[in-house]
């Protein structure tokens, strides 16, 4: 039993590295112009293949979630590196027709990384014990926010010695081969596995940390539970407020501050994001996944009500620090609280139908965002909408808890 407890060390860094290796989409912005600049396409054709990608993950996430309950994870995950790699791959081949990248990297790759996405954090779940849910979640999931920081300047550098074909096709070539070796780590642990309890597991006081539902629900009982309803709500409103920050940062930084070099900005968001994923799953372990997402609604609230006076850079930086480990503590909360609420028997797909409304954010939120800059021509709007949107998901939580606790008594 101890050597399989120190694979359960190997089964998490899998994860962390599939995710890194599968995260190219934070290379789109970086391709985007490249396509804009070198092959003349207008921003709608160069940047449909972004927003398809996003509602591919999405349905990536459901379909994985699904198969890797039932047929475990290694070959679902084995199944997303491949399509990753040859979405790039076809991107490559057919780099000078929209049609071609939109099928490319907008279908194949943003199947292919759903499917792996959704599958590796289920086993490793399973890997450790309950009360690490957070951390395990938030360190998972914070390797792929990573590839902003890793996957934005590679695609810089190849895209200066390369043309576009060939950027795509070495970014669609290693993405295959390291994304597919890394997946066949991936594994549930054998039957009888007992996960090694900490030394010293801290009790914490709330409510919500203690079981309050029978532990494995099946897709068709979480639907019919209130819970079901008041975390999708959180989830598309507190993803929203962060998409629409997130996406906009450099006009942003542009408009109000008159920064010009902004590409720092994107990786720093990045690096924002990637620690508010660990911090935010590690720390909901300790103060309650519920208790975590006021902390989110309050940090969400004071930044969008003041970002309309962040008019220098280091008010910018700011702006952005709390911008970005906000979302990504929404993102490393979210994976433990579903496991927590509807248990992890079928937790693949259960999370696959959560992560649903994330997707729903990715698109609708930069979309609203642009519609009310071409009216304005600020942000101002967008503030007051996600500081108002805020003040209402703080009420929404409050409810959510306190059917939480109220689940406990019965």
């Amino acid at each position: 039993m101890e050597k399989l407890h120190k694979r359960a060390i190997s089964i998490l860094l899998a994860g962390v590295f599939f995710n890194l290796s599968v995260g190219v989409l934070y290379s789109w912005s970086v391709l985007k112009l490249a396509l804009q600049d070198m092959q003349g396409w207008t921003a709608k054709q160069a940047g449909t293949p972004y927003t398809l990608c996003i509602i591919m993950f999405s349905v990536g996430a459901f379909i994985g979630g699904r198969l890797q309950d039932k047929y475990g994870p290694r070959w679902v995950v084995t199944t997303g590196g491949i399509l990753v790699g040859l979405g790039l791959l076809f991107s490559g081949f057919f780099s000078t027709s929209p049609a071609g990248v939109l099928v490319g990297f907008g279908i194949l790759t943003g199947l292919g990384i759903g499917l792996g996405y959704s599958s590796v954090t289920p086993p490793a779940f399973k890997w450790f014990h309950a009360s690490k849910k957070g951390f395990v979640s938030g360190f998972i999931v914070g390797g792929f926010g990573f590839g902003a920081v890793f996957y934005a300047p590679l695609t810089g550098v190849l895209l200066n010695n390369f043309n576009i074909a060939q950027t795509f096709l070495i970014l669609g070539a290693g993405v295959l081969i390291i994304s597919t070796t890394i997946a066949q780590l991936v594994t549930n642990p054998p039957a009888g596995y007992v996960a090694l309890e900490p030394k010293k597991v801290k009790k914490v006081k709330s409510k919500e940390q203690q079981p309050t539902v029978p532990i494995d629900h099946t897709w068709k009982e979480m639907i019919q539970t209130k819970q079901f309803y008041f975390m999708i709500t959180l989830f598309l409103f507190l993803s929203s407020a962060g998409m629409m920050i997130i996406g906009n940062i450099t006009r942003i930084a542009s408009l109000q501050a008159g920064m010009t070099s902004t590409t720092i900005l994107v990786s720093f968001l990045a690096l924002m994001n990637f620690g508010g994923r660990f911090m935010g799953g590690a720390l909901s372990d300790k103060i309650g996944r519920i208790n975590m997402l006021f902390v989110i609604i309050i940090l969400q609230a004071i930044n969008m009500s003041l970002f309309r006076f962040y008019t220098h850079e280091i008010s910018i930086a700011i702006g952005i620090i709390l911008a970005g480990t906000s979302y990504g503590a929404i993102l490393g909360t979210f994976p433990a609280l579903t496991a927590d609420q509807f248990g992890l028997k079928y937790y693949g797909f259960n999370f696959g139908i959560v992560y649903m409304f994330w997707g729903l954010s990715a698109v609708l939120a930069p979309l609203l965002a642009d519609y009310f800059f071409d009216i304005h021509g600020n942000f101002e709007i967008i503030y007051n909408l996600c500081a108002g949107s805020m003040v209402v998901m703080g009420v929404v939580n409050y409810f959510f808890k306190r059917l939480t606790e109220q689940s406990i008594k019965k």
